[in-house]
């Protein structure tokens, strides 16, 4: 590739280039402001489907919250919810990790939260009752459990779970890039149906054997196992996003498939292990431990894809003028971002937000243009670019502050 940026963007970088440039040393360098103002761009919003899709979760959330007070109790309810807190906050702080280096919009993660703690949950409840009745009225009997665990719940939950996902990916292209914001979405997915599903499962346990069987629950699903619904859905996740690097339109449906796929023989596979295993320990160090090192293994592999991702793409502005080596060893790199991080916090008054708001505008640039050099980039690709430079221009800009 002889031009890495359009020519219509190498004929004016230095007009953006104003304020400090953020990279690890000790004194950031600047550069002359721009020769008329420019006008700060507007960020794009995630359009209707944010806030119609954030409500009808919410307004399903309450629905079954009203089923479980009904079915549970509303003391029981309450002790099974502030139980279920710490295997969240378990999940949720491993998500801030691997969610770091390109940060996934609020709006995104709540409603991947929402989906997975009520709509997941609706949908597999709605299932479940319609089996048990269809198997009353049919054979006068009710279903067996041994078939529930390993067939229905797998199928049932990785399809509505996976659906969350799908969704995310179809109303929010831009920020959905690869495999790691596949993971972080069926991630955060899988916590929020994990978190009603242990509701239920600290409820029931103490409605049915009181304070030591609600404690033995609480160590096997929360302390020991609390990554296992992440486990499953990320299959489905990553699936996702490595076909959002490589195909375009209804193609992805054929990456979908594949990972539910593997989302859901992994579910059944765990299912059937807790329900036909006779020595517990053995398969827990044998089976699930080697699949949770595995996973961790991937994760870091894949983190380190995108800060390589992240120098190449930003790299090639930099031969276009947009930024210069420095910046990129400084965005491109954890230490790099670190230093940066605390220049702004030393100065005064603080500069960090400022800081973090120009590292995330440049990482999303950065994949941005590998979608666009790698040839899935549409119309909005190119949009997303032009509107990214400009943030990138304005992030310099409120850096060096109103006195530059």
């Amino acid at each position: 590739m002889t031009d890495p940026v359009p020519d219509a963007y190498r004929s004016s970088p230095e007009a953006y280039r104003t304020g400090p440039v953020v990279n690890p040393g000790p004194s950031p360098r600047s550069f002359m402001p721009p020769p008329a103002p420019v006008i700060v761009p507007t960020r794009r919003g995630a359009g209707a489907f944010a806030p119609i899709g954030i409500a009808v979760a919410v307004l399903v959330g309450v629905l079954v919250i009203a089923y479980f007070a009904v079915a549970l109790g509303i003391p029981t309810l309450l002790i099974g919810s502030l139980l279920a807190l710490a295997p969240l906050a378990i999940v949720l702080l491993a998500v801030r990790w691997i969610d770091r280096w390109e940060p996934e919009p609020r709006w995104a993660l709540w409603f991947a939260f929402l989906w997975g703690a009520a709509v997941s949950v609706a949908i597999a409840l709605l299932v479940d009752t319609g089996v048990q009745l269809a198997m009353a009225f049919a054979l006068n009997t009710g279903p067996d459990e041994a078939m529930q665990a390993v067939v229905q719940a797998p199928i049932v939950e990785e399809v509505a779970k996976g659906l969350g996902v799908l969704l995310l990916f179809t109303f929010s292209r831009s920020h959905f890039d690869g495999p790691v914001d596949g993971l972080v979405y069926a991630a955060t997915v899988a916590a929020g149906f994990a978190f009603t599903e242990n509701i239920l499962y600290f409820g029931s346990a103490l409605i049915e054997g009181g304070s030591a069987a609600l404690g033995a629950t609480f160590v096997v699903r929360g302390l020991f196992s609390p990554f296992a619904h992440v486990l499953f859905t990320a299959c489905t996740g990553l699936a996702i996003g490595l076909g959002a690097r490589r195909t375009r339109g209804p193609g992805i449906l054929v990456w979908f498939l594949g990972g539910l796929a593997c989302a859901i023989a992994l579910h059944a596979l765990w299912n059937g292990s807790l329900t036909f295993a006779t020595d517990a320990v053995a398969l827990y160090l044998l089976v699930q431990v080697p699949i949770f090192i595995a996973a961790i293994v991937i994760t870091v592999l894949l983190r380190r894809q995108e800060r390589s991702i992240t120098r190449a793409r930003l790299l090639e502005y930099a031969a276009a003028g947009w930024f210069n080596p420095d910046e990129v060893e400084g965005l491109a790199s954890p230490a790099g971002r670190s230093a940066a991080l605390a220049w702004g916090r030393s100065q005064v008054p603080p500069r960090t937000e400022q800081v973090k708001r120009f590292i995330a505008d440049a990482t999303r640039l950065a994949f941005t243009r590998q979608a666009i050099v790698t040839g899935r980039a549409d119309a909005r690709r190119i949009a997303d670019e032009r509107e990214l430079l400009d943030l990138v221009a304005a992030d310099r800009r409120a850096i060096a502050g109103p006195g530059a």
